[in-house]
């Protein structure tokens, strides 16, 4: 059984497993209880009450958050002419057409999300068994795919963020990072909330959101109430 680090068991008498803090709350004890050297990632934990064995009850989908992520985002774009043009003045990071698809089957990796125009589709279908498991293939319903590639860019480097219940019914995302101010991690989290009960699947029955947790990278998970969807600022 492995050890648990002081700072660690330190964190945890911190938090009462039992009780369901409000949003704000949660968010004080995330950068409270967080002690590792760098900036650590906070993440919200949704579990629904869907069997995404189902096609009708998917949740997946993208939303930008209002104060971002805090994080570098490397965005590649699949495109040619006119639009790579557009996309390296948009901030792209790499930008290719076959030359970008030989790179990546290559085993070529380094970037965060990736951008295509429809007319790359027939070239980058053939990349989904590398690029799906990683959560990297452009998809037309997360905006990935799209001739408007300069707002995506802009929108994905600005912290979009795609969330995406797993078979568990589990949905982990990004709200920020340990440096930012509570306010804008409630912010982010009240955003990403109304979104996740927005995307609501009607074929669900029974409790949908079953529970919410939060956490820092290294840090202990925090029990938020989810029936707390208005105010979320107060105490």
């Amino acid at each position: 059984m492995a050890r648990i680090g002081k700072k660690h068991r330190e964190a945890l008498a911190k938090i009462d497993k039992n009780r369901l803090y409000t949003p704000l709350e949660a968010m004080r004890l995330v950068k409270e209880c967080a002690s590792a050297k760098f900036d650590e990632t906070v993440e919200v934990h949704f579990r629904l009450g869907v069997d995404t064995r189902q096609a009708d009850q998917q949740v997946r989908g993208s939303i930008s958050l209002p104060h971002g992520t805090g994080k570098d985002v490397r965005v590649a774009v699949f495109a040619e002419g006119e639009k790579a043009r557009e996309a390296e003045a948009a901030g792209a990071d790499v930008v290719g057409s076959d030359d970008l698809v030989a790179k990546i089957e290559g085993g070529f990796f380094d970037f965060d999300a990736a951008v295509a125009t429809p007319d790359m589709m027939g070239k980058v279908g053939k990349l989904g068994k590398v690029l799906g498991p990683r959560g990297l293939m452009p998809n037309p319903k997360l905006g990935t795919v799209t001739m408007n590639v300069a707002q995506i860019i802009s929108e994905l480097k600005a912290g979009r963020v795609e969330y995406r219940a797993d078979k568990f019914g589990i949905a982990h995302v990004p709200v920020g990072k340990v440096s930012f101010d509570v306010e804008k991690l409630v912010e982010n989290y009240g955003a990403l909330l109304e979104e996740i009960v927005r995307v609501k699947p009607s074929s669900a029955k029974g409790k949908y959101l079953k529970s919410i947790t939060v956490a820092s990278t290294m840090g202990p998970g925090i029990k938020v109430d989810g029936n707390i969807q208005r105010n979320l600022l107060e105490a």
